[in-house]
């Protein structure tokens, strides 16, 4: 049985040398940290897809710049390719999480000391090179 492939976008929001990540509730990956995103649509672009997912998920907006790095996961049911962007938040906005247990602020130098998703563990190692 060929296992489905997700192509999903994650959002490094940047702001005062810190990065915004999220902590997962679903049950395969729940209590690990993550950049927040989610899956492309058909026909999106990733830059749209982030646009969209940052906005479902959180409230806000932001501006997508350059891609940080990717990575590709076999977790047990599904696969990840996943593809993390550098972003900041349009304006002083505050943030109204829908999706997580919990968000937080971290200094990008000790980002590589949280629990994270495996697929997101090498863009957290890229984001602070």
């Amino acid at each position: 049985m060929e296992r489905k492939t997700y192509n999903v976008v994650g959002a490094a929001i940047i702001k005062d040398d810190k990065v915004l990540i999220a902590q997962r509730k679903d049950k395969e990956l729940s209590g690990k940290w993550e950049f927040p995103g989610g899956k492309i649509e058909k026909g999106e672009t990733p830059e749209q897809a982030l646009k969209r997912e940052i906005k479902e998920e959180l409230d806000i907006d932001i501006s997508v710049h350059e891609m940080i790095s990717s990575s590709y996961y076999e977790y047990s049911d599904y696969n990840v390719e996943l593809a993390v962007y550098r972003c900041t938040m349009t304006d002083d906005q505050e943030i109204n999480d829908t999706e997580h247990s919990q968000l937080k602020w971290v200094k990008i130098s000790q980002i590589i000391y949280e629990d994270m998703a495996d697929a997101d563990i090498p863009i957290a190692r890229a984001l602070i090179c």
